[in-house]
């Protein structure tokens, strides 16, 4: 009895989220279905935009993403057009001190997952990625932080480690939301 007791308990305290989990998990559980519809438009496993996504806007925490629903924190650069907004982040003037920067500004979250894919497939600086396994998220990860996607030496790591801690592969094999649909509309559309 003592022994099953133990078991179970052993059970349920590996099986157990902190507030900070539970919170990631959330946000992964709601933007997941785009994740994987991005995946299908445009080549970038899902698991690695929810995990850039998490990272970047800290599971849609971040003031720049609840502020500019920019979930990427993708900043920018001269030939952007679109809304804007000025936050502090890594950008330092002559003089060292720390300077605001400028970062892409959506009205939604989806255009946000739109906009960061169309940024790395039209950025010939991500071309390598587009070369690699779609389900090699390692290499994946490794390729943003060598293409210079960010900044922080640790990157491929931070990724790596959220993709394995939520287990966000498994989305890298879903099905193709669209292709269900149209199973949904041909199945009732037989007689």
């Amino acid at each position: 009895m003592n022994l099953i007791l133990i078991l179970l308990i052993s059970s349920l305290t590996l099986n157990t989220y902190n507030a900070e989990d539970v919170r990631k998990l959330d946000y992964v559980s709601q933007y997941k279905d785009l994740a994987i519809a991005e995946m299908y438009r445009s080549g970038i496993p899902a698991s690695i935009t929810l995990a850039q996504a998490l990272h970047e806007s800290n599971a849609g925490a971040s003031p720049l993403a609840k502020n500019a629903n920019n979930h990427f924190g993708i900043k920018c650069k001269s030939y952007w057009k679109g809304q804007t907004y000025m936050h502090y982040d890594d950008d330092f003037n002559k003089k060292g001190e720390l300077v605001q920067s400028c970062f892409r500004a959506y009205d939604t979250v989806v255009e946000s997952y739109v906009d960061r894919s169309n940024f790395l497939r039209s950025s010939s600086r991500y071309n390598a990625l587009f070369q690699l396994d779609m389900n090699d998220y390692n290499a994946w990860a490794k390729g943003l932080k060598d293409c210079g996607y960010a900044t922080d030496a640790r990157y491929a790591e931070i990724l790596i480690g959220l993709i394995k801690k939520y287990r966000l592969y498994e989305y890298d094999n879903a099905a193709n939301p669209w292709q269900m649909l149209i199973e949904q509309v041909n199945m009732a559309n037989q007689p």
